[in-house]
């Protein structure tokens, strides 16, 4: 069955759980969600609408921090992660701000659209194919075999596959509240 970035158990186009508005919100609120807003563009939506449990959302900004910049993983790596991730979870929102990260690492359209459509037709080298293998597995199996963490662990370092499992986390979760909430 082809996968559909929509799910049809969510209807409409509209965000089921909008983010609260910037003037009702305390002001230490409402800079922590300016710091996630992109210059020129809106706050995304999986991190605005923490505004309304205001207390997980600047440990999750400092979590998302650190693992986006302050992690091993090279930045290619990570977005291949990020892309499959979302792809997997069928998340629209994801997918596509993780696009615009992906060409800045040095994704090239070719390689972005057969992280979509089929990872395995892609001549990537062996541990970038592992990554994708790795983000399919845990994203439906919750595991990764034996045999795709051998060639996972035979390039990167401890730090770096604890790393892999977070940031293969981070988007599940983030993909998981977009879809939620109809962004």
């Amino acid at each position: 069955m082809p996968r559909s970035w929509r799910d049809p158990r969510v209807p409409g186009d509209s965000l089921r759980l909008p983010p609260p508005a910037r003037d009702g919100l305390p002001e230490e609120v409402a800079s922590l969600v300016d710091l996630a807003t992109p210059p020129g563009g809106g706050p995304p939506p999986t991190i605005s609408v923490l505004a309304h449990q205001a207390a997980l959302l600047e440990p999750f900004l400092a979590w998302a921090a650190a693992l986006a910049l302050h992690g091993v993983l090279p930045r290619r790596d990570h977005e291949i992660l990020a892309l499959r991730t979302a792809w997997m979870f069928r998340s629209r929102f994801e997918w596509d701000e993780h696009v615009r990260f992906a060409h800045e690492a040095g994704l090239t359209d070719d390689e972005i659209g057969c992280i979509e459509t089929d990872p395995a037709a892609s001549d990537w080298p062996s541990h970038e194919a592992a990554l994708l293998r790795a983000a399919s597995e845990l994203s439906a199996d919750h595991t990764i075999q034996d045999e795709i963490w051998e060639v996972l662990a035979a390039h990167y370092s401890s730090a770096a596959l604890i790393e892999i499992l977070y940031v293969v986390g981070q988007y599940a979760m983030l993909s998981m509240v977009a879809n939620a909430i109809g962004a």
